[in-house]
């Protein structure tokens, strides 16, 4: 049997496993991707990307803007309501306008959320990914993996036959029930499957319904179901979610009743309708008890399945694939050892379960009391969930006296190792921007002026030792702290540097003077990528 060899094996081309292809592929790493579907999702599956997820995609070229094309050509604003249908004249309105709710969040980054179904967004990623040099193979499955301690021996059959794969590593981004992580005995916790959803993709004219509303969730609750329906500019596809009652089978959906529920959910019994695809999936709640077995490494459901409500699942799926390329960039380059690669679960498999608990918290709350015993409380400030995140590893210098919150507010931030470095606004040769658009290539050493040209002589010397990328910068040198804010929000003096990570997190800082730059970034260094 024919073999070919790749550094990165990427099982799954959902949300999870197109980030990390397209961004091994920005690395140029070559990489491999295997799904079994002939495309990428045909349903809209989930709406929306937040601004954590943005903000890691934005240094490849084109991304973020082909994604806010999307989002300017469905609509500006993301509307929820709980309403019997479409014509209710009185709904609930969860989020009113999206605009003025997350206002605030123009402060805190430079990326903006993106309003766009999943089946665009995967379209999206699924191009660049292939411009940028990926092997995408849809059409074809992985049949079984064996490991040793050189590498992975996987088994694939497409469309042209079997062939063997040999790589380095694997990306399991092979979904909910992962039969990876079933073959490789990794134990799960969590609720489980807490319903079933069939998802019905229909074409109707709704402008008459829709208008100034565009782009809206609503929760539905009415006397024939229960469900979600997502609505466009009022013209083309839309879906329709409904919650499988007690007994209900995918066979019970036929073409006729999905008809007759698209009517109810609108609440026009003589809408004109056309189905173009439905598709039943299982709503459940199930975490990984590992996110690494061997060269193996889960992301997406196949990490952490989810409750759609709260719209954190695909947002997270993306993080997990970004999170996996620049950490596997590292190992394959010689610029981390291979125990570096242990802090990915070490640090995003925290952030999985409180994403997942937080929404199984939001579906408890639309639920009778009875129903939702036992399950977690809603998170206190939805805020910090979206950009608070900390995160605590051998990949993270934590200070004396850190209290190992994987939480808190950013928009109070710290600066402080394992938090996310600080939105701050530069002017750089006349262009201002954010210190989010310095990361993302490689490492940043970062420093004011007075008494930083110390760190940055330093950097040079530390780079050329270890052959580690990264970038020094001087701030108020070329890079002008526009508003002042550059020492308090990332808590270092004059004299004091911030080394912050390819993902945009803090990794350590000296908020003095150091006697000995050169030794402690060199043990620093050294340290952070296990060598």
């Amino acid at each position: 049997m024919e073999q070919e060899r790749v550094p990165v094996l990427v099982v799954g081309g959902g949300y999870a496993g197109l980030s990390a292809a397209t961004l091994l592929a920005w690395r140029e790493v070559p990489v491999m991707l295997v799904e079994r579907h002939p495309s990428t999702s045909v349903q809209p599956k989930a709406f929306g990307v937040g601004p954590r997820a943005v903000e890691l995609l934005r240094p490849v070229p084109g991304i973020e803007d082909q994604l806010a094309g999307i989002w300017a050509g469905i609509g500006e604003n993301m509307r929820i309501a709980i309403a019997k249908d479409l014509a209710d004249p009185d709904p609930h309105m969860i989020i009113s306008d999206e605009k003025e709710e997350f206002a605030f969040l123009a402060g805190l980054t430079p990326a903006a959320m993106v309003g766009a179904p999943q089946a665009e967004i995967e379209q999206v990623l699924r191009v660049k990914a292939e411009e940028l040099g990926a092997d995408l193979r849809f059409s074809t499955e992985l049949v079984s993996l064996e490991q040793d301690e050189d590498g992975v021996t996987a088994w694939i059959r497409g469309k042209d036959g079997d062939r063997l794969v040999r790589a380095d590593y694997v990306v399991a981004a092979d979904g909910y029930r992962s039969p990876l992580r079933q073959s490789l005995d990794v134990p799960t916790s969590g609720v489980g499957e807490v319903g079933q959803m069939c998802s019905i993709m229909f074409d109707a004219d709704l402008s008459g319904l829709v208008r100034e509303r565009e782009v809206t969730l609503w929760y539905l609750q009415n006397e024939s179901f229960t469900g979600v329906i997502v609505t466009g500019t009022g013209v083309g596809a839309h879906v329709l979610g409904v919650n499988l009652a007690p007994g209900q089978s995918a066979a019970d959906f036929t073409g006729e009743r999905c008809v007759e529920l698209v009517r109810r959910g609108t609440g026009r019994p003589d809408l004109d309708v056309r189905v173009l695809d439905k598709a039943t999936f299982g709503i459940a709640h199930v975490l990984a008890g590992s996110y690494r077995a061997g060269r193996v490494f889960f992301a997406g459901d196949a990490a952490h399945t989810m409750p759609p409500t709260g719209g954190q699942g695909g947002s997270t799926a993306l993080q997990d694939g970004c999170d996996l390329a620049w950490r596997l960039w590292l190992v394959l380059t010689g610029q981390a050892g291979p125990d570096f690669l242990d802090t990915y679960d070490a640090e995003r498999r925290p952030i999985g379960a409180l994403t997942a608990d937080a929404q199984l918290a939001n579906l408890g709350a639309r639920m009778p009391p009875a129903a939702r015993v036992g399950y977690p409380e809603p998170l206190e400030d939805q805020v910090g969930a979206l950009l608070g995140h900390r995160y605590h590893s051998t990949a993270i210098l934590d200070e004396p006296g850190d209290d190992g919150s994987i939480l808190e507010d950013p928009r109070v931030p710290t600066g402080r190792p394992g938090s996310r470095a600080p939105h701050v606004v530069l002017d750089w040769d006349g262009q201002r921007i954010s210190t989010i658009d310095l990361f993302g290539t490689g490492f940043v050493l970062m420093a004011a002026k007075q008494s930083g040209q110390v760190w940055m002589d330093a950097g040079r010397l530390v780079k050329e030792r270890l052959g580690v990328e990264l970038t020094r910068l001087l701030v108020d040198d070329e890079l002008l702290d526009v508003e002042g804010r550059f020492l308090e929000r990332y808590g270092v003096s004059g004299g004091g540097a911030v080394l912050v990570r390819p993902d945009g997190y803090v990794a350590w800082r000296s908020p003095e003077p150091d006697p000995d730059p050169v030794e402690t970034l060199d043990r620093v260094l050294r340290r952070i990528l296990s060598r």
